[in-house]
């Protein structure tokens, strides 16, 4: 793509960080660029290859992330009087100041940038992107490119391995905000994990900014800031049924004690706390009911209470959504809490009660949805944080942008590590297809 010719690139592209501008890159970049004015290579052209040469996570695979950040660092691309009066501190005082005249008018309008497509599966070696340009310019991107495809990638690809392991029917939730490196990790983490095939995100900025569903229940401290029902100022709910008013808290009281018989569990060791938390966020969002249920204990007083509200609900005309469960084994309560739902639908009558949804939460890694998997769960939806966010199995993926042809002639970089040796040259990436649609390798050509 050419920068210069893509006029609606502006219009689409959403901003994510207003720190992404030229001075978000490494001292010897300047330096580089002022050594090359000296040199008189303002008129040189040059292209880099942006590539990798290890998959994440000692993987098969990476998908591409962060083109969109790309063109849009691009396209705005441009020195303020600011920026060059800061360089004229930075930088040594035998600087020539008709340099930092040069670097006020540059632009990227003579860049030409090619792509594999953002979302991709990509593999080692193969350039991600393709920079053509001024030899200064194209210099100048390299660590703001750098940057911005990195974790990106990195992110993407583990938000896909995380995909891999739950398989298509469980649904992925990035819960990671307040555990990310920082604000913009926590929003890159959000953008690119949905990128990579999770479902949505807690991180309301990043739903507003890249229109990703926001989903989210309540915290234990919801929970625990309540003692009994009789604390309750809004005790009523609207009857679907009549339109009338009624009491959700007498209702859930008797559902309770009918239950306790029914599952087993004796009504005195459940929390009327819980209890009153439960009945106070189902009056809020009666359409919208999930409920936490490891705050005190899921078997004795969690599943008793929330069945309990579940049920009132449902005599009222609406229909609840399910339960998480944050602490605890998983695999073992996520059952426990499937066979108390398809009890109390067959007791009833409820069909759709069966099918509860139950979240699990609790540092979940990759290693934890597989066992889950060789446990025979029944979780519905993971959320995960930290070990998604921060990628903690691997913290870098390791691009590197390397000089290829300069006006029109090839460059090599040598090294005694083989691994470092980079194909000169400017090349075009082709993904082969076989008969029956499946990709068969990669090939590049010069």
């Amino acid at each position: 793509m050419s920068v210069d010719e893509s006029n609606n690139v502006k219009t689409r592209l959403q901003v994510h960080n207003c720190v992404v501008q030229p001075l978000l890159t490494d001292l010897y970049q300047i330096t580089m660029a002022y050594a090359y004015w000296k040199s008189e290579k303002t008129s040189d052209t040059a292209v880099f290859d942006l590539f990798f040469r290890q998959n994440p996570f000692q993987g098969e695979f990476t998908i591409f992330g962060g083109l969109e950040e790309c063109l849009r660092f691009l396209e705005n691309f441009s020195y303020s009087d600011s920026d060059i009066e800061y360089l004229k501190t930075a930088l040594p005082p035998t600087i020539e100041q008709s340099f930092f005249g040069y670097l006020k008018e540059l632009t990227a309008k003579d860049v030409k940038l090619y792509a594999i497509d953002e979302g991709s599966v990509v593999f080692p070696r193969v350039p991600l992107i393709r920079v053509e340009g001024p030899l200064i310019v194209v210099q100048l991107l390299e660590t703001t490119l750098l940057t911005l495809v990195n974790f990106s990638s990195l992110m993407a690809t583990n938000a896909a391995r995380y995909r891999m392991a739950a398989g298509d029917n469980v649904s992925l939730l990035e819960f990671g905000l307040r555990r990310a490196q920082g604000p913009d990790g926590g929003l890159s983490a959000s953008k690119y994990a949905y990128i990579g095939g999770f479902d949505g995100t807690s991180n309301l900025l990043a739903g507003k900014m890249f229109n990703i569903p926001v989903k989210g229940t309540h915290a234990h401290a919801y929970i625990t800031s309540f003692s009994n029902p009789s604390e309750l100022k809004t005790k009523t709910l609207i009857n679907l049924n009549n339109g009338k008013e009624q009491d959700l808290i007498d209702l859930t009281l008797s559902w309770r004690t009918t239950l306790s018989n029914l599952l087993h569990i004796s009504e005195s060791q459940a929390s009327d706390g819980e209890l009153a938390a439960l009945v106070s966020f189902a009056i809020a969002f009666p359409e919208g009911f999930v409920a936490l249920i490891d705050t005190y204990d899921v078997n004795k007083s969690g599943i008793l209470n929330f069945c309990a509200v579940a049920l009132a609900l449902n005599d009222l005309g609406y229909k609840a959504i399910g339960v998480r469960i944050d602490s605890g084994d998983l695999a073992y309560l996520s059952n426990k809490s499937r066979e108390t739902f398809i009890k109390v639908a067959n007791e009833y009558n409820i069909p759709w009660f069966a099918n509860l949804t139950i979240i699990a939460s609790n540092d979940i890694n990759e290693e934890t949805i597989w066992s889950l998997n060789d446990q025979k769960h029944s979780i519905d939806c993971f959320g995960i944080g930290t070990h998604l966010v921060t990628c903690q199995r691997q913290p870098a993926l390791g691009c590197v942008y390397k000089l290829v042809e300069v006006n029109g002639t090839p460059r090599i970089k040598l090294s005694q590590d083989g691994s470092k040796i980079t194909m000169p040259g400017k090349k075009d990436a082709f993904r082969l297809y076989g008969a029956d649609g499946i990709n068969i390798q990669d090939s590049i050509f010069l």
